[in-house]
């Protein structure tokens, strides 16, 4: 299981800047993000090499921010891969809120990162169906 963190910040000029910068200095690699944009703000979803002092970190500043669990799968990069787990998903009654890819940088392998209720067990579900958790 992973953790990530979901930034809430305005959207104003220079505000992911700001939060790049922060991490930067704590020496904090970005290991997977996506953001989505709203009338006002924006959530930014990581996963990152130290989610508890990106947390500190951020808050410390004033930033908004929040760790939650979710799980990362990794799979080969191959037609019809994110098809078959969707489908094993879909199989298990399990509802994916959102997913996003990253890629495991000493495999070279895709990452799918997404986020599930009941996050435990839909992790020994996909783990028993033979899908690679990180």
């Amino acid at each position: 299981m992973l953790k990530q963190i979901s930034v809430y910040a305005e959207n104003k000029k220079g505000n992911m800047k700001r939060i790049t910068s922060i991490l930067q200095k704590e020496q904090i690699n970005i290991w997977g993000s996506v953001t989505n944009d709203g009338a006002e703000f924006g959530i930014t979803r990581m996963v990152v090499s130290d989610p508890d002092k990106a947390v500190k970190a951020l808050e410390a500043d004033g930033i908004m921010c929040r760790l939650i669990d979710v799980i990362g799968v990794e799979m080969e990069d191959e037609v019809g891969n994110l098809d078959k787990l969707l489908g094993a998903l879909l199989e298990s009654n399990i509802n994916v809120n959102y997913i996003y890819l990253s890629f495991n940088r000493d495999s070279g392998k895709p990452v799918l990162v997404f986020q599930s209720e009941e996050i435990g067990e839909v992790e020994d579900c996909i783990k028993a169906k033979g899908f690679s958790v990180i």
